[in-house]
């Protein structure tokens, strides 16, 4: 759910968290005259561009150096694909909070965008007599096989289905091992055996009836592809794609050669603390494994262009291209997320791993663009980045979406002052509305203030985010609630009475204060340790959680207990500090390794929000 899209709900972080971008259009493919890249590069870096631009208005925007210190991300990649060629690549920040700058050659993890890399491998080999799409995958698989169910039985499990999310197959994604953790084979992981931190890997829906984003299919990809070429899976991605592409920086190795680790940009929590320890290891390196850099991934992109074109068959052939891009079931290709018109079609792909997030989007006709981060704030500010992208080469997607033409008219401030109050928008989340010098303002719990403008004496419209707020007409008194119109929805919001209210502002009062001295909520140590305690027991209290948590919870308890056991005997818990978001963030240490814990803790010893172990994504 968002409010004003500031609000963003965090789902789990996964190697394979699938994001949908959406814009309307702001113009269309076609020739334009010459422009200096260096100035677009400027434009782009000066003129971070809202999600919503007003016609005939120029536009607010921000400094790309001021939305990485906003959203604590140390360092940015971006590589810009224009007709068929990596036209410029440039680099912002430090690869680590007092460390080196980001270089062209920094390394920054794909996440899920090893996953389209992977399915080139698989196609090629198609290509290749070695592989068929549509055979069933325990005639190519020795070291382990899909275990029968009743859902295999009437459809067997293919690589089409394993590389479209359509083969009936668990496990979203993956959190990654710390440095110091035990590491499962693959094997292990598949069958969800000790010390994998994932439940096993298998078909609970019939093959081939729905689309389900599934890391576990690509798993099952990555030890298909080793049984059959007898390579280790590094290796027979080096030869067989990221080799004859011309990725040279680019490795699936897991962990990453310590030899190279002085190239890799190191992963940051969303509140700018590192995570524990550095870079997660991927044992599952076929959906989530790959090091590269920006320009890198655009070399992937624009073999993918070039083959559609039949400029290139270093890997696979135009026909090949052409079904690689063919939509599918939620418009999923072969290990690829499609879009667009059809005479503007897109393939692209998201990724967030454990501290990295990054993007990738390119038109088949050979535009494009890879934005990659050491952050898990880096998804918020590469889409802010791909749409400033957009509207600077006039892409017909990603861009800002352009408001319909609102006229302001001055309201008198008796009548503002009616709706100024604290409006509840949902638990533990709040509207507040003031008024400063004849201007209404908006702020959501956690969030920055709006300012709002009058298109009428009651309906009001801010001018970063496509929405607009209406107060009860008529009404001679205080508002008594307030009316969100946004993406087609409409949310009614109560306004809260002089009690409630207080509630709130002694709430905020005090947790700016906490957050000031960095001071733990009372307890929350404790349901640290005793919810730690518990998961290791397999036993949560859920009546001492939110709704949320506790299905959360219900449904990762397998995977969250076997990781946990797996790190051994608890040793210590110490607080490290208040995160941005209220969290009091600590951490715990094992025998055999650490995990970094943020809870929420109400006045009644409730945890409310999700318990972000530092491994769970």
């Amino acid at each position: 759910m968002r409010f004003f899209g500031l609000l963003r709900h965090r789902a789990p972080r996964v190697s394979g968290v699938v994001a949908i971008l959406s814009a309307i259009s702001l113009g269309v493919l076609i020739a334009q005259p010459p422009v200096d890249t260096e100035q677009r590069i400027r434009h782009i870096q000066d003129g971070i561009l809202p999600a919503v631009i007003n016609p005939g208005e120029p536009p607010v925007v921000t400094k790309l150096a001021d939305r990485m210190v906003a959203l604590h991300i140390p360092g940015v990649s971006i590589a810009v694909i224009h007709s068929g060629q990596i036209e410029w690549a440039r680099r912002f920040g430090v690869t680590r909070i007092g460390g080196p700058a980001v270089t062209p050659d920094t390394l920054f993890q794909a996440a899920s965008i090893s996953k389209p890399v992977t399915a080139l491998a698989v196609l090629h080999l198609v290509e290749s007599g070695k592989l068929n799409l549509d055979t069933d995958v325990n005639q190519y698989l020795k070291t382990w096989k899909v275990p029968a169910n009743s859902f295999t039985e009437k459809t067997k499990v293919t690589l089409r289905e394993l590389l479209t999310h359509s083969a009936g197959m668990t496990v979203h994604g993956f959190p990654g091992y710390a440095s110091d953790a035990a590491r499962p084979s693959v094997v292990q992981v598949l069958n969800g055996e000790k010390p994998a931190n994932t439940p096993a890997i298998v078909v609970d829906t019939e093959p081939g009836t729905v689309w389900r984003y599934s890391g576990g299919g690509f798993v099952v990809t990555q030890l298909l592809l080793e049984d059959v070429t007898g390579q280790a899976f590094p290796k027979l991605m080096h030869d067989i794609v990221l080799g004859p592409i011309g990725m040279t920086r680019s490795t699936y190795e897991q962990p990453l050669p310590q030899n190279r680790m002085a190239e890799a940009a190191m992963p940051y929590h969303q509140d700018g603390q590192a995570v524990q320890g550095g870079p997660h290891v991927y044992p599952e390196m076929a959906p989530a494994g790959l090091w590269t850099t920006p320009s890198d991934l655009a070399r992937y992109a624009m073999e993918v262009q070039n083959a559609l074109a039949g400029k290139s068959n270093a890997v696979i052939s135009a026909a090949m291209a052409r079904e690689m891009l063919k939509p599918g079931k939620n418009k999923w290709g072969l290990g690829i997320e499609t879009g667009g018109s059809a005479e503007h079609p897109y393939f692209t792909h998201v990724g967030a791993n454990e501290g990295f997030q990054c993007n990738l989007v390119a038109y088949n006709n050979g535009d494009g663009a890879v934005i990659m981060t050491n952050s898990d704030n880096g998804g918020q500010l590469a889409a802010e980045i791909l749409r400033t992208i957009a509207y600077e080469y006039k892409w017909p997607d990603f861009g800002p979406h352009e408001t319909p033409a609102r006229k302001e008219i001055t309201v008198s401030s008796d009548t503002l002052a009616k709706y100024a109050g604290i409006y509840a928008m949902a638990p533990n989340v709040n509207m507040t509305i003031t008024l400063a010098d004849g201007q209404l303002i908006s702020q959501m719990t956690g969030q920055n203030k709006i300012p709002l403008f009058a298109e009428s004496e009651t309906m009001f419209f801010p001018k970063v985010v496509d929405a607009e707020i209406e107060f009860p007409r008529g009404e001679k008194g205080p508002a008594s609630q307030l009316i969100l119109h946004q993406n087609g929805r409409d949310m009614t919001a109560k306004r809260l009475d002089e009690a409630e209210a207080k509630k709130v502002v002694d709430a905020a009062a005090a947790f700016d204060k906490r957050f000031k001295d960095q001071t733990a909520v009372p307890g929350s140590e404790a349901a640290v340790r005793r919810m730690i305690g518990e998961l290791q027991a397999g036993k949560p209290d859920y009546d001492l959680m939110s709704p949320n948590l506790a299905n959360a919870t219900r449904q990762q308890l397998t995977g969250i207990q076997s990781m946990i056991n797996g790190l051994g005997a608890l040793q210590s818990v110490t607080f490290k500090g208040v995160g941005p978001g209220g969290a009091d963030i600590y951490t715990a240490r094992f025998e055999k390794g650490s995990l970094d814990y943020r809870v929420w803790l109400t006045p009644d010893g409730k945890v409310v929000d999700r318990a972000n172990l530092g491994p769970s994504q």
